[in-house]
């Protein structure tokens, strides 16, 4: 029962880290676009860019720690490096929760 509840929960952490790390790199990609067109962004969403940039760096960060560690349990570096960037810690979780081979 524990085991699907957490099976469940990794997966629903998982989709929602995609969408919203997603939804991070396109505000930022209209932050840039803004700037390069000499457009304002609204001043009320400069709380907001601080989060979205402080969560794209994190998970930049445990993408390269994945990929880093990821031929230790025989995955591909940059194809684990970039899941875990889009599912953040529950990636690094699955990747270090395996057996490593020899």
């Amino acid at each position: 029962m524990l085991i699907a509840i957490k099976k469940t929960a990794f997966t629903l952490i998982k989709v929602i880290s995609v969408v919203l790390i997603s939804g991070a790199i396109g505000l930022e990609a209209w932050n840039l676009y803004a700037i390069l067109t000499n457009r304002q962004v609204p001043s009320s969403l400069n709380p907001v860019f601080w989060i979205e940039r402080f969560a794209v760096i994190s998970h930049l960060i445990e993408g390269l720690i994945a990929a880093y560690y990821a031929p230790s349990r025989n995955k591909m570096p940059i194809q684990y490096g970039t899941y875990t960037f889009f599912v953040g810690t529950v990636g690094l979780l699955e990747l270090f929760l395996q057996e490593p081979e020899p």
